[in-house]
């Protein structure tokens, strides 16, 4: 378990208050009683530490959930390890087919081409009130995220976002008084928590430093693909698969979109 950032650990406030006095805790719990569905919540644990506080106060809150991480196969080792070890309750969701060997079908994701998301990521919860650590503040475009919200692709699902208004002051304070494990990358740099060499990421050079062995499988599956479609024509501008993995690490032609890199942090 990592330890909580400094600068913040050093503080010493028994609430969370907003600008009107109202206890942030409080409010997040109330929410999460008000919204209970009677099958109880499908909660959507990333393993981040967002999810983390909502799996917490989830607990604290004492409603019927069961919760759920959607395994890409290219997750970071330390976080499957720390789901594991602190979110025993978590059910692992495996994909029918490996995201390596979808690649080798697919083709190599982009971020104007993100087919990973959807398959990986997006599915579950169906026919469910799924439970998010998504919070406005997180970027521009999930600023416009609401507490109670339909799902845009799939009729059936509401997503319920009891922690939509906190800081990430507000989470990290709240993990240091509630003594709320996190996952340890946090303490090497790392902001965001998503899968390995994710196309939307602004550090995957830093990334294959850090996990050799998985840039060595995307390597692998590359090279695949390279193999079974060089002979297309959008293939031609590579002359091997080396250019093509160099090309494909260090592309920073599109503007990163944060949103993308994690489903429910």
């Amino acid at each position: 378990m990592g330890e909580v950032p400094p600068m913040i650990g050093a503080l010493t406030l028994p609430t969370l208050k907003d600008l009107f006095g109202h206890d942030k805790v409080e409010e997040a719990i109330e929410r999460i009683k008000m919204f209970e569905p009677p099958e109880g919540y499908y909660l959507a644990d990333s393993g981040g530490k967002d999810s983390s506080v909502v799996l917490a106060l989830t607990k604290m809150s004492g409603v019927n959930f069961d919760a759920h991480y959607s395994v890409t196969t290219i997750d970071p080792p330390e976080l499957v390890r720390f789901i594991r070890k602190y979110h025993p309750e978590t059910k692992f969701e495996y994909p029918s087919i490996p995201f390596f060997k979808r690649l080798v079908e697919k083709g190599f994701p982009m971020r104007v081409h993100r087919w990973c998301c959807a398959e990986y990521k997006e599915t579950g919860g169906t026919g469910r009130r799924v439970m998010t650590g998504i919070r406005k503040q997180e970027s521009l475009k999930r600023s416009g995220r609401k507490l109670v919200e339909q799902c845009l692709k799939d009729k059936s699902k509401t997503y319920v976002n009891p922690i939509i208004d906190w800081s990430t002051s507000d989470i990290w304070i709240f993990i240091r008084h509630s003594k709320t494990p996190y996952c340890p990358l946090y303490d090497e740099g790392f902001k965001r928590l998503g899968c390995v060499l994710c196309p939307m990421s602004s550090n995957r050079r830093i990334q294959a430093a850090r996990w050799p062995k998985m840039t060595k499988a995307w390597f692998r599956a590359f090279e695949k693909y390279y193999e079974k479609n060089k002979h297309l024509p959008s293939n031609q501008r590579w002359k091997s698969v080396n250019e093509l993995f160099n090309w494909w690490l260090s592309d920073e032609r599109y503007r990163i979109n944060p949103d993308q890199t994690v489903m429910f942090e």
